[in-house]
């Protein structure tokens, strides 16, 4: 799955992977969490746009939604079809810029540790993602956005059974396309991310704690061992 991740590229390096004509400044970010704001790139007629949204998808037709109702992630292989994704799926798909992300390994005696995930050669990448916009009763209007995951390869399946959706560049245009891309044809592109591309290591348990933002995050530590 996907709750936690950093986006800490420069602006610079974020305008020439999304092709980007406009570019909002903001600040590395090294342990976004659920509800927080998120960056993201959509297409807006014939260019990319960036947006900000809600990390908790709430479907445009949800009433009241109650606390823990926001879904941070979409399985990639239902979203299509499932009636809190499918018109998302179908109209606003988006694109999640990410460095890398979090990860938590059972050690034993209910005790986790948290691993940081990063692709070896490319240090900016994007996850699918999908958003919508939600009208609560008093008319207030909030646009929210999930991650899609798919099952995970052999490098992170001993971590956990699922992991985002990372798409290459050249799937970025038929990913944000505007045009109603047949299912079938999407679903090609939303694959598991080669392990051998992957790189994953052991980092500090500050980032356990969402208000711990700072490159600390990143550190490598050695892993603990549990001896039974």
């Amino acid at each position: 799955m996907c709750a936690r991740f950093f986006l800490f590229s420069p602006d610079e390096e974020i305008m020439r992977l999304f092709q980007l004509v406009t570019f909002p400044q903001i600040s590395p970010r090294y342990n976004i969490a659920p509800s927080q704001p998120v960056l993201a790139i959509v297409q807006n007629q014939n260019e990319y746009q960036v947006r900000h949204f809600q990390w908790g998808f709430i479907p445009g037709w949800f009433k009241n939604p109650a606390p823990g109702q926001a879904m941070i992630n979409a399985r990639s292989e239902t979203a299509s079809s499932k009636p809190a994704f499918k018109n998302a799926f179908r109209y606003r798909r988006c694109l999640i810029p990410a460095n890398g992300f979090y990860e938590w390994k059972s050690t034993g005696n209910r005790s986790r540790q948290a691993m940081c995930v990063r692709l070896r050669e490319e240090p900016l990448f994007a996850m699918a993602g999908l958003w919508e916009q939600w009208q609560s009763p008093d008319g207030t209007e909030l646009d929210t956005c999930t991650v899609l995951t798919t099952a995970a390869n052999p490098l992170l399946e001993s971590i956990h059974p699922r992991m985002p959706v990372i798409l290459h560049p050249e799937q970025y245009a038929r990913w944000l396309s505007a045009e109603s891309t047949p299912a079938p044809q999407l679903q090609k592109i939303l694959q598991t991310y080669p392990a051998e591309e992957m790189q994953v290591y052991p980092v500090s348990s500050q980032v356990n704690k969402v208000s711990h933002d700072s490159p600390d995050c990143l550190t490598p530590i050695q892993e603990q061992k549990t001896l039974f």
